[in-house]
């Protein structure tokens, strides 16, 4: 598939852990974009099972094959952010229709803040809807398997915790 929208995009969220629905989005907005950055907020209210730094390099290893996505953290206010890198979009993925309600209110907020960052949802492959980084985690903490859930990479790391 040709790219049929120029420019920089951002895929923000906290990615802890990045899982294979963050992957489908990812990929997918690859295609999209001629540049996708993914942007992993820092949030000091969460407890977090990686640091930014960490995270960061889990996404890097996990989406190296594509040469269009770099990986990125911040601190601040997403639409700051966003003017100050020059994106044009922010990308959103929606897996069930309960994000929605979040979402869209998010988008609204943004766009008044921000008005010429336009923002695009994506929703998720079908296999990943019932995917979320908080119930991966849970699975995790009490030995469930999650390799259906997050990439062999992840699934290391997160052991190694």
């Amino acid at each position: 598939m040709e790219k049929q929208i120029k420019g920089l995009a951002l895929y923000p969220g906290s990615f802890d852990p990045f899982t294979f629905g963050h992957l489908d989005i990812v990929e997918r907005a690859s295609r999209i974009f001629d540049s996708l950055v993914v942007t992993i907020a820092q949030n000091s209210s969460k407890t977090e099972l990686f640091t930014p730094d960490e995270r960061k390099k889990l996404i890097e290893d996990c989406t190296g094959h594509l040469p269009n996505v770099r990986t990125e953290t911040f601190d601040g206010l997403l639409v700051d952010y966003a003017k100050a890198s020059g994106a044009c979009a922010l990308v959103r993925g929606l897996r069930q229709v309960s994000d929605f309600d979040y979402e869209f209110r998010l988008a609204f907020a943004n766009r008044r803040l921000a008005p010429d960052v336009e923002t695009l949802f994506l929703m998720t492959n079908e296999h990943h809807a019932l995917i979320s980084a908080s119930i991966v985690r849970e699975i995790h903490r009490h030995g469930g398997d999650i390799t259906s859930f997050v990439p062999e990479k992840v699934l290391r790391a997160m052991n190694r915790k």
